[in-house]
């Protein structure tokens, strides 16, 4: 079967960096026999901020297409769906019937391919862990063919695809197990937090903590303010059913010039968040989209960064060393001056058996950096901190990691490797991240 393909210039959601790539969009799911022969990676929205979903040397295949629902039960809450489907559709039909996704990422514009393939992450991992913990079942096109696996059958396969980055296969099937929710409503409480010691005070508290818990940080902040937040928790309240979350009415709809986020906008942003988020400590009830995907109500917010983009960091540390590594990344990044008013510090529970899963028990934080002539070696420092801490960073986020610290962040990299190496000999399932961190 022939596949047709276009040249097309790709990159992730901080819009670096920028790939040439080969690309094929199927419509028909039989078309992934094919696509699973040559030298492909699958691709769904876009919503990995680097080089992850783009093929390093073959076809980049866009999923979205493939995105037909195939089985629901409405009373037990198992779904299965082509893996181009978007958490968003998902929503849109489930929520109606008293049900959510169990996990979920800060922004709903995630296939259900790519969050297996990145085993996101949510606000409520320090509880019920990350994405695959609720995976049953997935169907996945590899050169040997095509393969039902699960943490019960073939496991070994099933924990090297969840976290595997699209680098074992095409990911074609997935069964996954919904939450079962009372109603469309939040009930949200924050509390403002001076200092990092604060937040972490804050996040600790067994009095406060909540189904879902997350705190902002301003990067900004120094000197005695260095690491104010506000801590947010949250849990699914009572009340009446709805539809999913409408779609966002605004739109960015040009560049901003690159001197538009500087640190004297941001400062300036930063502290009135702090005060307008911080004075909200009495319980309110909100809608569910606000909590869990601010952002989603602007399309395309990357745009906030300029035409040079943005890079993500995030990376995770044990509980051990977080207090000191947080606080060394902080006083860096106000050193520089290197604008962030997206940061954002979550708690995370137990690993995974994912053998690339990024969570792992301690503290993340996420922040989003315009590109500017110092920023990747900024970063560069960043990753020496994390590595003093015995941290990791996320791959799903990551463009500009250096291939020898891969290895000291994941302990189960030779493991995953010679997984996936029965799974694809030829090394056809690489990515452009794959190549560039030397993993296959």
């Amino acid at each position: 079967m022939t596949i047709n393909t276009v040249k097309q210039s790709l990159s992730g959601w901080g819009r670096y960096p920028q790939v040439a790539a080969q690309v094929a969009r199927p419509d028909r799911y039989v078309e992934l026999v094919g696509l699973a022969q040559q030298a492909a990676i699958a691709r769904g929205h876009g919503r990995a901020y680097g080089d992850a979903a783009i093929s390093a040397s073959g076809t980049t295949v866009l999923m979205t297409r493939l995105n037909r629902f195939l089985a629901f039960d409405a009373e037990s809450g198992l779904l299965t769906a082509e893996a181009g489907v978007s958490l968003d559709e998902i929503l849109q039909v489930v929520m109606a019937q008293g049900w959510f996704l169990p996990v979920t990422p800060g922004t709903r514009y995630v296939t259900l391919g790519g969050a297996v393939a990145a085993d996101v992450h949510g606000k409520n991992h320090h509880h019920v862990g990350s994405f695959s913990a609720f995976v049953r079942e997935i169907e996945l096109f590899t050169p040997q063919g095509v393969l039902r696996c699960s943490a019960d059958l073939y496991p070994s396969v099933f924990w090297a695809t969840v976290g595997g980055m699209g680098m074992t296969g095409i990911i074609g099937e997935v069964t996954l197990q919904l939450k079962r929710i009372p109603s469309a409503e939040m009930q949200v409480q924050h509390r403002p937090a001076a200092n990092l010691a604060e937040a972490f005070a804050l996040m600790e508290s067994a009095e406060l903590d909540d189904e879902y818990t997350v705190a902002w940080i301003d990067c900004l902040a120094s000197g005695k303010n260095l690491g104010r937040s506000v801590f947010m928790r949250g849990h699914h309240a009572e009340g009446a059913l709805s539809s999913g979350p409408k779609a966002a009415k605004l739109k960015m709809p040009f560049d901003l010039p690159g001197f538009a986020l500087n640190r004297y906008t941001v400062r300036a942003f930063n502290a009135g968040y702090y005060r307008w988020e911080g004075r909200k400590q009495q319980a309110f009830r909100c809608d569910l989209a606000p909590f869990f995907y601010p952002l989603d109500g602007i399309q395309q917010w990357n745009r906030l960064y300029g035409k040079k983009g943005f890079v993500q960091y995030q990376f995770v540390l044990p509980p051990e060393t977080a207090a000191k590594g947080l606080e060394a990344v902080l006083t860096r990044l106000s050193l520089s001056g290197n604008a962030s008013f997206l940061a954002v510090l979550k708690r995370f529970g137990a690993a995974g058996s994912g053998l690339l899963s990024f969570p792992m028990p301690g503290y993340t934080l996420a922040l989003d950096l315009p590109l500017r002539h110092d920023t990747l070696a900024l970063l560069d420092t960043l990753d020496a901190v994390v590595l003093d801490h015995g941290g990791r960073v996320y791959l799903a986020k990551d463009a500009r990691l250096a291939a020898s610290s891969l290895p000291r962040m994941y302990p189960q990299l030779d493991a995953w490797r010679e997984l996936r190496s029965q799974l694809d000999p030829e090394g056809l399932f690489v990515s452009a991240l794959g190549r560039r961190l030397e993993m296959c």
